[in-house]
This record gives C-alpha cells, sequence and structure tokens, in this order.
C-alpha cells in the first residue's frame, strides 16, 4: 500500500515583532538608535488610545455593513500636524462628518459608521526618499511623527522622540471628539447648527437646511408617537480613529494583550489600514498586521491582481471573519470600471467577506504648471459614479468612501460649486501634504451619493 503524504506551507507564529525579520519598506532611518530604543520602550509602558472592545464594537458595525446592512463614511486629515491642537478646526471637521453622515443615513435609509482620519495620521509614504531644491538634496518629509516639513538639514532628520509628541497629541484629540461625540454637541437636535458658517448662505448649504427641516419634523413626529428623543441614541454618537499603518516601530509600541479575549490588538487606533505601497504579500507590514485583531483596510490600486489579492484576504483573514477587512479602492475612473470587476469576481468566486469602500481622490491628484498638487473634482465624482455603478452591475454593495476633507475652507481642490481654479488655489491653500476636499465639495458628495445608493 503506498502513501501520499502532503506536507502544508507553515506559517511561522506571529509575535508584535515578527516584522522585524521582513523587509520594511517606507521606513525612515534613526541615526539614534539607542535613543529609538528608549522612545520605543517609554510608548510601551503609556496608555492606549483606544482600547479593544472600541475594535470589537467596530469590527461587528463593519459586519453589517459587508452584508449590505450600512455604509462606511471615513474622512480627516491628509498628515496631522503634531504641533497643532486647533479646537475650532477640529470641532468643524466634526461637524462635517456629522452632517455629511446624516445626508448619507436619510437618504439610503441604512445606519453610516464614521471613522475620522486621524489621531494616528502622522506619517506618510513617499514617492522619492529625497527631495532638491535649489541644488540642495535632502531626505523626503515623511510626516510630523518623522520629520519636519522646513526645508534645512536639522528639519529633515529623523528624530525618535517624534513619536512621544505624536502619541501626546492624538491623546487631545481623541478627548476632544469624545467630548464632541458624548457631550451633547452631537445632539441630533442641534443638527441645524452643524452647518458650517462659510457653508450656511449657498446653495448646498441651503439644501442642507432642507433636509434638516425634514429631520426636525420627523423628530415631532417619533416624540409625538411617544418615542423618547432624549435617549442617549438621538444625543450621542461613535466616531472611530483610524490611520494608515506606516511608522511600524510606533505601531508595535502600542500592541496589546486583550485580558479578555486572549488576542493581540494595536491599541494606536480602532482601524488601521496599509497602503498601497506597502502591501507586499512577503513584507514587514502584511506581517505585523496579520496579527492584530483590529479591522483592516487595505488600499487596492489596478496593479492588484485577483489572485494576489486572494493570498492576501488568506493571510490577513484567515478565517473570514464579517467586518475584518475593508478593501478601500483607488484607480481613477478609468481604470476602476476596467480592474474592478475582476477583483469583485475573485472575492465572489472564493466567498470572501469584506467591505468595498472606494478612496476616490488618490487616484486623481495632479499637478498645475505651477506645482502646485491639486484635484479635479469632476473626476473624484467620476470614480465615485463608475464605483457605484460596478457595484450595481455586479450584485455586490458599494459599502463606503474614504475621503481627505477637513471642515475649514481651503481651496485645494478644483472644480465644485465654489468653481475652484488654477487661480484659486493659492488663496487658502493649507495641507502639509496631499489637496483635501473643503466643506462645500464633501457635502456635495454626500448628497450625490444618496443618489447613487438610491437608484
Amino acid at each position: 500500500m503506498r502513501f501520499i503524504i502532503f506536507f502544508l506551507p507553515v506559517i511561522a507564529a506571529w509575535t508584535p515583532t515578527s516584522w522585524r525579520n521582513k523587509i520594511a519598506v517606507q521606513q525612515p532611518v534613526y541615526q539614534n538608535k539607542q535613543k529609538l530604543e528608549e522612545v520605543e520602550n517609554k510608548l510601551r509602558n503609556c496608555a492606549p488610545l483606544i482600547f479593544a472592545g472600541e475594535c470589537r464594537e467596530l469590527q461587528q458595525q463593519l459586519a453589517k455593513v459587508s452584508v449590505g446592512k450600512g455604509f462606511l463614511l471615513i474622512g480627516g486629515e491628509c498628515a496631522e500636524s503634531i504641533n497643532d491642537i486647533n479646537t475650532s478646526k477640529l470641532r468643524d471637521t466634526f461637524r462635517l462628518i456629522l452632517q455629511m453622515s446624516f445626508i448619507l443615513t436619510y437618504g439610503s435609509s441604512v445606519p453610516v459608521i464614521k471613522m475620522y482620519r486621524g489621531a494616528g495620521q502622522y506619517a506618510k509614504p513617499r514617492s522619492n526618499d529625497f527631495e532638491e531644491k535649489n541644488g540642495l538634496k535632502l531626505p523626503s518629509y515623511r510626516g510630523d511623527i518623522i520629520n519636519s516639513i522646513d526645508f534645512n538639514e536639522e528639519s529633515r532628520i529623523a528624530k525618535p522622540d517624534n513619536m512621544i509628541n505624536a502619541y501626546n497629541h492624538a491623546t487631545q484629540i481623541l478627548n476632544i471628539l469624545r467630548a464632541f461625540s458624548s457631550g451633547g454637541y452631537a445632539d441630533v437636535k442641534r443638527i441645524h447648527q452643524w452647518n458650517l458658517d462659510f457653508v450656511k448662505n449657498s446653495n448646498i448649504g441651503k439644501k442642507y437646511v432642507d433636509l434638516a427641516n425634514k429631520v426636525d419634523d420627523a423628530l415631532k413626529f417619533v416624540e409625538a408617537m411617544g418615542v423618547d428623543i432624549n435617549s442617549p441614541i438621538f444625543e450621542k454618537t461613535t466616531i472611530y480613529p483610524c490611520h494608515e499603518c506606516l511608522l511600524l516601530p510606533y505601531e508595535e509600541a502600542f500592541v496589546r494583550l486583550d485580558s479578555t479575549k486572549n488576542l493581540y490588538y494595536d491599541c494606536s487606533g480602532a482601524m488601521l489600514w496599509i497602503g498601497e505601497r506597502t502591501r507586499q504579500l512577503d513584507g514587514a507590514h502584511i506581517e505585523f498586521i496579520r496579527g492584530i485583531n483590529n479591522p483592516i483596510g487595505i488600499k487596492i490600486s489596478d496593479k492588484c491582481q485577483p489572485d494576489e489579492l486572494i493570498e492576501l484576504l488568506n493571510i490577513v483573514n484567515p478565517k473570514n471573519e464579517l467586518g475584518k477587512v475593508i478593501l478601500i479602492t483607488r484607480m481613477g475612473s478609468t481604470k476602476l470600471k476596467e480592474h474592478l470587476p475582476k477583483l469583485i469576481t475573485a472575492v465572489k468566486e472564493h466567498e470572501k467577506f469584506v467591505v468595498w469602500c472606494t478612496d476616490p481622490v488618490h487616484g486623481n491628484t495632479i499637478t498645475t504648471p505651477d506645482g502646485i498638487k491639486t484635484r479635479s473634482f469632476e473626476k473624484i465624482k467620476e470614480e465615485i459614479k463608475t464605483f457605484f455603478e460596478v457595484h450595481k452591475q455586479m450584485g455586490t454593495w458599494a459599502g463606503g468612501i474614504h475621503l481627505e476633507m477637513t471642515g475649514e475652507d481651503v481651496t485645494e481642490c478644483l472644480g465644485g460649486s465654489q468653481n475652484i481654479t488654477n487661480e484659486d488655489l493659492s488663496k487658502n491653500y493649507l495641507t502639509l501634504c496631499d489637496p483635501r476636499l473643503n466643506g462645500f465639495q464633501s457635502l456635495e458628495l454626500a448628497f450625490l451619493i444618496t443618489d447613487y445608493m438610491k437608484n
């Protein structure tokens, strides 16, 4: 009798440090290794920024989105400054997220899960390791958690202490967000007060006021029916912090073993995502993220092939858990129309559970003749439209949108109801890295999305 023995591939055991045995791209070079170790050890002893229970709660909400019973809204900063605690600025972005979520909820009749892209969005991947100006070549700016945006030798040195400053900044941001979420500011009875001051008298602002009036009437009706509109469900909300999992020494320092489930969580954010530049199957970032139990986002461009995507899902979600993985497509409308159906087909054939989300801004970045990085609002709208059309054709749920946006009245993206032109960009261009949508443009997209969700 002959026996055939099959040898299954052995997957090495995961630890919070096992990523260090892999190639880690997009990482800074620290000159002072001893100082780096001191900072890492200090962060390991700091209080977590979020708790495991928040991650599990978020995954439960995302599980509903993955089966078409919810929608995901991710919005916030491109790159945060560790030197800036501006409560008014944060409040306005919070207001904008609340406005957008109510537009989406009212128009789609499904709950909206809200995530704030921040309290950790301090590191940025770069296309080039160096920048050159007037003959001076320096390391690229990689975000405030690593170095400084000022173009001089001292500013561009990677400083480990910046991680401590980033943690302290994130702590303050989360304290403010939690106060807004539970301290009465999110009370649905304040829906009119969420309208941003510079938006109020515009057409899009008036459209929001019309919706707010309808919500007011609905509240009066349910209150007359005996529903307590002063209960927490009307007065409070939850907004989950998320950021890109990029600077691995910082992320490792916040891995904690949850005492109730005996599982590891990265307690720097409720959800973390892996970018297009760091999703190598055998790389350090995928190695790190496969062992944590947070919900995970993965940015997907047209370069991702169907078999590669399935292998990636097998690595990061081997149990095929509902609500565990968010696939965030970022391709541009033309490439999205060509490549997304292939990816959806593969996911369906392998019966994988995912949340499909679109990032319509990153694939539509351009540079003006004056060298200013910007984005076309019309192209962004085209990608969103294509995203919903493809999912409708494929019979799958278009489950979310990921935006770099701000409640400030910035002029960073071209077009929209304000008709921002190349000449307008310099009027209020404030971003540290990539251009963000302003309040007008963000609200316009929210109304547009509800139209696609209805049809």
